[in-house]
């Protein structure tokens, strides 16, 4: 197995490549075979291709001349008016090399620049549209003012179907001669939640530990409860066993390693598959929510998780 970052290896390099934004893809695949198009704003969740995408866009548009017609920053990073001010605006006054008549800007994370530096970029956009055209991703649209947005045309990503992500995992699996069971399958699209990034890293790391992965390497990897020992734990508190539900908790924690935020969102999901009627399932959802928000808050974990399970436990009376 090569020493290398999966994520950068297995990087689309075609249009073809991407998957589960059949309908962007389309549209933008558009723009590059007529060799013009419109400023973009790319928003969604992490992992679901977003800089891909971008980098796509750069290498059909310029080919081997790619790289110079190209400059990728991140906004989080470089998030003041300087950055805009100086750099942007140096690399997009100077003409493309080729035959295509403008140069690309990727801003990734755009949505952490400063509401000055969002000002600076909005002008910039307007005076140098000849010459260079911007593509900005983000994880929030709403956290973009309203004249950058007016200026782009806006394409939202959504997290990656469970068909693409098994797809995904069958490629990797084939290309570094691994065995993933299907039960390991299923626990890394639930771990990764539509982010192929993160599922990506998990499968190298639980590569490392051997050729065939199963659903224990995954969750092992990913310091995540199997659904069965949460429920097991939700389980023993309806049941009125509220320190052996505690025990457990304590336990499954150390365990994995998981924090109060950690395991309060796996209860979360683990609260429909209860013995419960449907409104003492919903009373629950909301406790839950309110102990993820002291916790969040800086209120101590522990106390927070064992006063939920306290609720768990009277709900049933």
């Amino acid at each position: 197995m090569e020493h290398a970052i999966w994520t950068e290896k297995y990087r689309p390099k075609t249009f073809s490549d991407i998957k589960g934004q059949k309908e962007i893809v389309g549209r933008v695949k558009n723009f590059v075979e007529q060799k013009n198009m419109p400023h973009l704003l790319f928003a969604g969740p992490a992992g679901v291709g977003k800089t891909s995408l971008a980098l796509v866009i750069a290498k059909q548009l310029f080919e081997g001349q790619w790289h110079q017609n190209f400059l990728e920053l991140n906004a989080s990073d470089e998030r003041g008016i300087d950055v805009i001010r100086n750099k942007v605006k140096d690399f997009a006054r100077t003409r493309a090399i080729g035959d295509v008549p403008f140069k690309i800007i990727y801003l990734d994370e755009c949505d952490a620049l400063t509401k000055e530096a969002q000002q600076a970029l909005r002008r910039t956009m307007e005076n140098y549209t000849q010459t260079c055209r911007f593509v900005l991703g983000c994880n929030y649209s709403s956290k973009i003012i309203d004249p950058i947005q007016s200026r782009c045309a806006v394409f939202r990503f959504k997290p990656l179907e469970k068909e693409e992500l098994h797809k995904i995992i069958d490629i990797i699996a084939k290309q570094e001669d691994l065995k993933v069971d299907e039960k390991a399958k299923a626990a890394l699209i639930e771990v990764s939640e539509g982010d192929c990034r993160k599922l990506e890293n998990i499968l190298q790391a639980s590569a490392v530990m051997g050729k065939h992965i199963t659903e224990d390497t995954i969750f092992s990897m990913a310091s995540s409860a199997k659904p069965k020992e949460v429920i097991d734990i939700l389980n023993l508190a309806v049941s009125n066993k509220f320190v052996d539900a505690r025990n457990k908790l304590l336990d499954t924690m150390l365990k994995h390693g998981l924090s109060g935020l950690d395991i309060i969102k796996q209860m979360q999901k683990e609260i429909l598959n209860l013995d419960l009627e449907g409104r003492k399932q919903l009373e629950l959802i909301a406790k839950c929510g309110e102990a993820e928000f002291r916790i969040s808050e800086g209120s101590d974990e522990y106390l927070q998780l064992e006063a939920f399970l306290a609720q768990v436990a009277l709900i049933k009376n």
